[in-house]
């Protein structure tokens, strides 16, 4: 039933321009009726503000089920990543060519590990 309802839905990409170039790449590009991209490019002149708006702008969105983002550009609006708790659209902290992922900066993954105890994996 939890597929069903996931039909039809988007990825959203918050990224550098690599990042975001090779997404678009593999088909993952669209802009809906209302002309509303499913990406963002981020430079190094970008405003914060910016991002932020188009992270709320894609929680938003019911058209979109996953938001991928680079896990510098995460940092930048980490208190809001922070606030967002729902399972749908899940956000993903991915790696950019110029800086490695890093578990521990990973809010989603800390809190999943906050889920489960050592005694779970034994």
């Amino acid at each position: 039933m939890a597929i069903a309802s996931m039909k039809g839905k988007l990825i959203a990409v918050i990224g550098d321009e690599d990042t975001c170039t090779g997404f678009l790449v593999g088909g993952i590009g669209e802009i809906n009726k209302n002309r509303q991209q499913n990406y963002m490019v981020v430079t190094k002149d970008t405003p914060a503000l910016d991002i932020e708006e188009t992270f709320k702008g894609f929680l938003k969105r019911d058209d979109i089920a996953i938001i991928l983002i680079n896990q510098n550009i995460a940092e930048v609006i980490r208190h809001v990543i922070d606030q967002h708790t729902s399972p749908i659209p899940s956000v993903l902290e991915i790696p950019s060519k110029d800086a490695p992922y890093d578990a521990s900066k990973d809010s989603i993954l800390r809190r999943a590990k906050g889920m489960f105890s050592s005694e779970d994996f034994r």
